[in-house]
């Protein structure tokens, strides 16, 4: 899971929550969290005469009692007429997942799910298949990518995160108690068709990240959450790196989203009021991110500070 835990889609975060409650973190982990800097999540800001436009970096899923509130963000949350996520689902939308999982990943005629996992995986995966709850046999019947699918929401929770304790659902909830409108970037088909349309190659691969050591995927997940909480642009971006996504990976989660988001984002100033945009901290991090390429574009970005 180290390779693809910093691209996790909100699509993942509703599944998982969908499924039973996380473990609490073990105390070392929830020591370092407790040890890691001042928290104060990045917030962009971009605006022109009559449109304010915040950008609030994200993480889906937070282990329980994580603390990222600051007053700036509380600021940009009180002023925001209108909520704008990845995609706009909550818990209460929990059974519209589940039909689209289904159509999108179960292709019967697949490979037997073990012919397309690495040897070195068998063991990992048989531990995580029984934790999943699912039977072999419909392993065997999903597309690699959705396989992978159900096996990052076992180590997500392995891992004690919770989709929510994430920043989407608090931020939404709040949004929906308060009466102001929430809007989405994306469809949840859109953001399973990212993963449907990968290569078999790339699902594969996928695949097997999601078995990788549990060890290294709590350390790298550790190390991101530090560098998300307390702001560290650089650091989030430096997890991208190590990430060592394959070209078609980064392309289909990252770069063709982010120009996408940067087009909306463009046409989203002819229409004046202030909106947040709470999306995943990946995607406004470094190069090729929605901040690149929106002053690729000529805009001028600004940090929020307390």
């Amino acid at each position: 899971m180290k390779k693809f835990l910093t691209t996790t889609t909100a699509a993942i975060a509703l599944a998982v929550s969908a499924c039973a409650g996380a473990a609490p973190l073990p105390a070392s982990a929830n020591a370092a969290a407790q040890a890691a800097p001042a928290y104060d999540p990045a917030v962009f800001k971009l605006a022109d005469e009559d449109t304010t436009i915040y950008m609030l970096g994200t993480i889906h899923l937070l282990p329980e009692g994580h603390q990222w509130r600051t007053d700036t963000i509380d600021m940009v949350m009180a002023e925001a007429d209108e909520l704008i996520l990845e995609v706009n689902m909550g818990p209460e939308d929990a059974a519209k997942v589940q039909p689209v999982l289904m159509e999108l990943g179960i292709t019967p005629g697949q490979p037997p799910i073990k012919e397309r996992v690495a040897a070195e995986y068998h063991a990992r995966f048989d531990e995580m298949a029984k934790k999943s709850g699912v039977p072999l046999p419909a392993f065997d019947m999903m597309e690699s990518w959705f396989a992978g699918f159900i096996l990052m929401q076992v180590g997500l929770q392995e891992l004690g995160l919770k989709a929510t304790e994430g920043v989407e659902a608090v931020v939404r909830g709040e949004f929906k108690d308060a009466g102001k409108p929430i809007g989405e970037l994306e469809t949840l088909r859109q953001q399973l068709g990212f993963f449907d349309t990968l290569s078999e190659e790339t699902q594969r691969e996928f695949l097997s990240s999601t078995l990788s050591d549990p060890a290294e995927g709590r350390a790298q997940f550790d190390g991101m959450l530090a560098a998300w909480t307390r702001g560290d642009v650089d650091a989030i971006e430096a997890t991208f790196v190590e990430a060592q996504m394959s070209e078609e990976l980064q392309a289909a989660l990252l770069t063709r989203r982010n120009a996408n988001w940067a087009e909306w984002l463009d046409a989203r100033l002819d229409q004046p009021g202030t909106i947040l945009v709470a999306v995943g901290a990946g995607h406004l991090a470094g190069d090729g991110s929605v901040i690149d390429m929106l002053e690729d574009k000529g805009f001028t970005i600004s940090r929020v500070d307390d």
